[in-house]
């Protein structure tokens, strides 16, 4: 989802006396871990498909390079739960078996707090298939906090 079309440059005390958070728009973020915070406007930079999901896999953001691979727009949705976003594309393997959403790499960084990945093939929600590469990263704060995870996605066919 994306928060807004442009990053406005807040100073945390700025966000602070203006009760917003520093990327403008819509707040979901407010009440995140500076780290995960840090990481979403790090992937609103990036020229990488990006989902940033928090501790219980709920899609926290999704930049618009991972919308184009993905077929579709996200950003009117908020707080996505991962039972949902692992299921909104028909995933399967290049024999055509569907894979169960447990079996994505960002479900398998968001469950066992260890890095996944995996090519596989989707049916986007704009019906294209697209043979795509994901690689899930759980982030991992000072003192062995878990905040969530990253999810980085290459279509193949590029």
């Amino acid at each position: 989802m994306r928060l807004s079309a442009s990053v406005h440059h807040y100073s945390g005390s700025e966000a602070l006396a203006n009760n917003s958070n520093i990327f403008g728009g819509y707040d979901c973020m407010a009440q995140q871990e500076i780290e995960m915070i840090l990481t979403r406007q790090l992937a609103s930079y990036l020229a990488i498909p990006i989902f940033l999901v928090d501790p219980d896999g709920n899609l926290l953001y999704c930049n618009e390079l991972a919308e184009r691979v993905l077929g579709g727009v996200l950003d009117e949705i908020t707080d996505l739960p991962m039972s949902r976003w692992s299921t909104m594309f028909r995933q399967h393997d290049e024999q055509g078996n569907l894979i169960p959403p447990e079996e994505l790499p960002l479900v398998t960084a968001v469950r066992t707090r260890k890095p996944a990945s995996r090519t596989f093939l989707i049916d986007g929600m704009d019906g294209v298939r697209r043979q795509i590469h994901v690689v899930g990263l759980p982030l991992i704060g000072q003192a062995d906090r878990f905040l969530g995870a990253v999810g980085f996605f290459w279509e193949m066919g590029e």
